[in-house]
């Protein structure tokens, strides 16, 4: 499999991802919608940035390494981009879920993003750093910023969450672990791909946050858009936050 094979793949698979969590999403309620909105809009913008990727818009050509002499790497600048965008929306969407009855604490939320921003600005860092000090340095600081993210879903929020009805606890809680078990294999990659160690090699590298990719953004959102449908069913049968998001169309119905 070549690198563009894994870009492409990576570009249809976010593609119909994203057409298929909008066309299951519903909009019943306020919340549903912005659900539905929050994960159809993850593998949009994915899939923007592997076209960019796919057709060389998004990469530059990097020095290899200090002593590389002038063999190059491509240096994919465009799913930093993609990231930088979807797992703040990724964090927004699990919060919703954990604060099902109302966004208590929006001081966590805001932490959370805040960590993941740093985390991704860098690891982009990392991955443009020829100095080897100080490349390795960007990667201890962003995978400190990875663990406060933890501590804000693991903690933080899985506080807030236990004043929630079971069935919104167990959600929560499955959502937070598949999440954060796809995230987690993220800094392996970078570690041993090639803006680290070099030792993945070009195209398996690419293959493996290609799949990590589709797994976070179309996989996790489709099952998140079918639990938060489930939720609001059992909402709207006890009379629960049962407003609809598109009152002036409730009316006419």
């Amino acid at each position: 499999m070549t690198p563009q094979f894994w870009l492409w793949l990576g570009f249809a698979g976010m593609s119909v991802g994203a057409a298929l969590i909008l066309f299951i999403g519903k909009s019943r309620t306020r919340a549903e919608e912005t659900d539905t909105i929050i994960h159809g809009l993850v593998p949009i913008i994915a899939a923007c940035s592997y076209l960019a990727m796919a057709t060389g818009q998004g990469s530059i050509a990097l020095p290899a390494g200090p002593d590389a002499g002038t063999a190059t790497r491509a240096f994919y600048f465009a799913r930093y981009i993609d990231w930088s965008f979807t797992t703040p929306l990724l964090l927004l969407g699990l919060a919703n879920t954990a604060m099902h009855s109302g966004m208590r604490r929006p001081a966590i939320v805001w932490g959370m993003i805040g960590s993941d921003l740093i985390m991704i600005v860098t690891a982009f860092v990392f991955g443009l750093s020829q100095v080897t000090w100080l490349k390795w340095t960007w990667f201890a600081i962003s995978c400190g910023a990875f663990l406060a993210v933890y501590y804000g879903i693991f903690v933080q929020l899985r506080q807030e969450n236990a004043r929630e009805r079971d069935d919104i606890r167990a959600t929560f809680l499955r959502n937070a672990v598949f999440l954060s078990v796809v995230w987690l294999a993220y800094p392996v990659v970078l570690l041993f791909g090639d803006d680290g160690l070099g030792l993945l090699g070009p195209a398996l590298g690419l293959g493996i946050i290609a799949v990590l990719d589709l797994t976070a953004k179309v996989v996790y959102g489709l099952m998140a858009t079918v639990q938060t449908a489930k939720r609001v069913d059992r909402d709207i049968a006890q009379g629960i936050g049962a407003s609809p998001a598109r009152p002036h169309l409730a009316a006419a119905e």
